[in-house]
């Protein structure tokens, strides 16, 4: 039904509610003044302006006791939130005397923190800013960024959501002509198994990164389980990832309160453990789909040879 703007003006609600059909990445704006006072908010209202020059653009509500600082502040930082960072999402929404409290974050240009783990950074100088009715529109001239790649974290309708591949673009994906196995490729072990692995993981790694965490990080999680606690050489054997990206995604782990302990014995916190839990949901439901049409006798034969090959005599 068509909500018109007649001389009662819109029903605040229900245009919001309209506004929410339009799904947004989620962010943190943050400032300080000279004299070092911070200002951190969530906000969606984030959107790019021009590339030449670079120029992005969010707004605050005029109402807002964080205004003053960005107000007084020469720069501000876009935190484009991971997928993973809902928490950090709701210490900024909330009102609170310190936001800040607890937060690890670096001292960007102009004084504005900047987020670890984030999806992107963007540092930027304060350009201008225009009225906007209810908000302050505030322009910035983008002098430096940082795109980590890591899956954003979403809005829409009030709730939060993660990025998926559009079922459509997997089912022309799944229509593209294809090599049939031919000759010798119809008999080459190993060769069907790197296309069985390419054919699963299309489909389950996007769902897994959606959690927000790097595929090092899941696996590390999934590994470690509910009571575990491994030493580095049982990791590597684990994991099969070199010793570096191991002890990179250990630290991070740490970093994000989901993993606790040390060498001798690394082992999961209580959110570490919820999360480990969502990895694995996320793996057993993609286990079940493609085996579906497989009899269980198929399966553990399957089960045998890939142990048998996995630890040869």
């Amino acid at each position: 039904m068509t909500q018109n703007n007649n001389e009662t003006g819109f029903d605040p609600r229900a245009f919001r509610r309209a506004l929410g059909n339009f799904a947004t990445g989620v962010t943190v704006m943050t400032a300080a003044s000279a004299d070092g006072q911070r200002a951190g908010v969530t906000a969606n209202s984030f959107n790019s302006v021009s590339l030449d020059p670079p120029l992005v653009l969010w707004s605050i509500d005029k109402r807002s006791s964080s205004y003053e600082v960005f107000e007084r502040a020469s720069h501000f930082a876009v935190n484009i939130l991971a997928a993973d960072q809902i928490d950090l999402s709701n210490q900024f929404a909330r009102p609170s005397a310190d936001k800040f409290a607890g937060v690890a974050c670096e001292t960007g240009m102009g004084g504005a923190p900047l987020f670890a783990d984030c999806a992107a950074r963007f540092q930027c100088e304060k350009h201008q800013q225009v009225d906007g009715g209810d908000h302050w529109i505030l322009i910035g001239r983008v002098l430096a960024f940082d795109d980590l790649g890591r899956a954003p974290l979403l809005y829409h309708q009030g709730v939060y959501s993660t990025v998926l591949p559009h079922p459509r673009l997997r089912k022309v994906e799944a229509g593209m002509p294809r090599t049939a196995f031919q000759g010798r490729l119809n008999h080459n072990l190993y060769y069907l198994m790197t296309q069985a692995v390419r054919s699963y993981q299309s489909d389950y790694q996007p769902r897994q990164m959606a959690s927000g965490l790097r595929t090092s990080e899941a696996r590390m999680l999934m590994v470690l389980e509910k009571d575990a606690s491994l030493d580095m050489l049982a990791l590597q054997q684990l994991v099969a990832m070199p010793q570096r990206e191991i002890e990179e995604a250990l630290e991070n782990l740490k970093r994000k309160g989901l993993l606790q302990g040390s060498e001798p014995g690394y082992g999961l916190t209580p959110a570490g453990i919820d999360q480990a839990e969502t990895l694995w949901t996320i793996a057993e439901e993609q286990q079940a789909k493609i085996f579906s049409r497989f009899s269980e006798q198929q399966i553990e034969t399957f089960k045998d040879v890939l142990r048998a090959i996995a630890q040869p005599a």
